[in-house]
């Protein structure tokens, strides 16, 4: 049985695989490889693309072959499709990818190769997206119909977790913003005579857009990289792996009782930061325009319409809803190491805060459109 065609030259030495290299063949496989000439300068092109069969064995023969100091030092290169054994060993043995870079190196920087593999990505990422949108809807729609499968006392964890323990925090930044919002208003518009417009800016801006949309920031980047970490970590330590083989649907057990936890206390948080941001904007008018509270109330009544409270509240939920999933859904791919871990966490905070400010804007268009 041939288990090896060599065909040498003065540059390379040309490999075709042949056989079944099982263990089976094992000893006749090395024989094989100890009798094969000494390569040139040029390195080795290897196909295996004529190989019936590779195992584990006949894998890790020829990696190790390849790991000899003669060959280690030398380029290689691959003809076919690499068989998945031999990739596994390559992989993990460390032997890095020599054929990926040699290619590298015969193929030069490409920028239409590049976007198209960015492409490919890209939407690849979007198609994963989608199923893992449609497959927490179905569970939803599959948990309503029972109390029980929707997990309330979970629920209410979450909803203290992201919600109640988050106020601190989210006062004292619509505190601040209001005050900043109406000191650069009230620096602009004293030149005017035109001081009472303060409280239209304050009021307006803090319930309409500021005070939901910094509350979604920030639980953005509190709650959406706890979601990412907390099930991140669960996918390194093979806990998600363990409730599907027990059969318990792991996208009810862990998805669904953050995102409707969040939908929740997000809400919430931003009458709250509606609250606290006008009551920031009255005393700053009072400190340094003179305006009596009275005066603030009256106006603040005045100047806002009857939905322009609800607008905001009416983004909340919506908010909460991209927050959660993007932070369950990074988390979801976490695969192999603590790295990939922050790194996906990092990018579900970035996404967060993208399709918050991606989704007020087409609320702006929304409500212009209806006049509202």
């Amino acid at each position: 049985m041939t288990w090896i065609v060599a065909t040498a030259s003065a540059e390379r030495l040309n490999l075709q695989l042949q056989g079944r290299w099982v263990v089976a063949h094992a000893g006749d496989i090395r024989a094989a490889l100890a009798a094969l000439p000494e390569p040139g300068t040029g390195g080795l092109h290897i196909d295996v693309s004529h190989a019936a069969a590779f195992d584990l064995a006949g894998a890790w023969l020829l990696d190790d072959w390849l790991r000899s100091p003669i060959q280690a030092a030398l380029p290689v290169s691959f003809e076919g499709e690499l068989p998945d054994g031999l990739r596994l060993v390559r992989d993990t043995l460390g032997a890095g990818n020599r054929a990926d870079q040699e290619q590298d190196k015969e193929h030069p920087f490409n920028p239409v190769r590049l976007l198209g593999e960015t492409t490919i990505e890209r939407v690849d990422d979007l198609r994963a997206g989608v199923r893992f949108v449609g497959r927490v809807a179905v569970t939803f729609a599959r948990a309503c119909v029972s109390l029980r499968r929707l997990r309330p006392i979970s629920i209410v964890r979450h909803v203290w977790d992201t919600g109640f323990t988050a106020v601190p925090i989210v006062a004292l930044v619509a505190f601040l913003i209001s005050i900043i919002i109406a000191y650069l208003s009230a620096t602009q518009l004293r030149a005017f005579g035109a001081d009472i417009f303060v409280v239209d800016l304050v009021t307006v801006g803090v319930l309409r857009e500021l005070g939901v949309l910094l509350t979604a920031i920030m639980i953005a980047g509190r709650s959406g990289s706890a979601f990412a970490a907390e099930i991140g970590s669960m996918k390194l330590n093979e806990e998600i792996d363990a409730l599907d083989a027990s059969g318990v649907d792991s996208t009810e057990v862990l998805i669904l009782p953050r995102i409707i936890g969040l939908t929740i206390a997000l809400p919430l948080l931003t009458f709250i930061a509606d609250i606290v941001g006008l009551a920031g904007g009255a005393l700053l008018c009072q400190q340094l325009l003179d305006m009596p509270l009275q005066q603030f109330i009256n106006r603040a009544s005045s100047a806002i319409a009857p939905t322009t409270f609800w607008v905001g509240i009416w983004k909340a939920p919506v908010f909460a809803v991209l927050i959660a999933l993007s932070g369950c859904y990074r988390g979801l791919q976490v695969r192999g190491s603590s790295r990939e871990l922050g790194r996906l966490t990092t990018m579900a905070v970035v996404q967060s805060i993208f399709l918050v400010l991606l989704a007020d804007a087409l609320f702006a268009v929304l409500f212009m459109e209806i006049d509202v």
